[in-house]
């Protein structure tokens, strides 16, 4: 891991546990529209991949359901709402996470965010937990024309720097945030804990995985 000067790091499942807000919002959702609550272990299940997909998940009750068009342009709106008010109400920092990131800026390193939250969800819940500011660089999912797996926002960070994807790392939870390092020309290290809709982590090979924060010092 020599040579790095960047590190991009992911919110949902990699910074913060999010999932007890997006629960609160999907099961809120669903009573509105007189549906089955899905429950927060579900959720978890389903979350990764941004608030569409979640919605589409939850309608449907299945990782790949595609509930009917009406019913999603009826519910979309319902939970874009009632998550606008409750981004932070629930959610925290994975334990680690913030002396994690204060070891990382006293050793010099140049910190980005990269997630594929939209802006208006993503910029509240970091200023909320208190770490907007320790980022040079916030690209969310609508940022951008296209977001991850697409190594587009990594590239975008990089440039920004003016440094080589040699010299940045990607620090993720799923294997969206692998596809991205890997076409990006990044080196990958993925949390054990995060999304990634039930599958270790491990089977997408990233570069190396760690259960904390607190294991970055060791590793880089």
């Amino acid at each position: 891991m020599n040579r790095l000067e960047l590190i991009l790091i992911d919110v949902d499942g990699t910074l913060v546990d999010s999932v007890p807000d997006l629960a609160f919002c999907v099961d809120e959702m669903q009573k509105r529209l007189g549906l089955p609550e899905r429950g927060e272990a579900q959720v978890r299940h389903w979350v990764g991949n941004g608030v569409p997909r979640l919605v589409e998940r939850a309608l449907s009750g299945a990782l790949n359901g595609r509930p009917d068009p009406l019913l999603y342009e009826q519910a979309y709106p319902i939970f874009l709402e009632l998550y606008a008010v409750n981004v932070s109400q629930r959610s925290f920092l994975f334990p680690g996470v913030q002396a994690g990131l204060e070891w990382l800026k006293q050793q010099g390193f140049v910190l980005g965010c990269i997630t594929n939250k939209a802006e208006q969800f993503t910029l509240p819940l970091l200023k909320d937990l208190g770490i907007q500011d320790e980022f040079g660089i916030i690209i969310c999912g609508d940022t951008l024309p296209k977001k991850k797996p697409d190594p587009l926002p990594l590239l975008h960070a990089a440039q920004h720097f003016k440094l080589k994807p040699e010299q940045c790392l990607m620090l993720g939870d799923s294997i969206s945030d692998v596809k991205a390092a890997r076409a990006a020309g990044f080196r990958i290290v993925c949390v054990s804990y995060g999304y990634n809709h039930g599958e270790d982590i491990r089977l997408a090979q990233p570069d190396a995985v760690i259960d904390s924060f607190m294991e970055l010092p060791a590793l880089l």
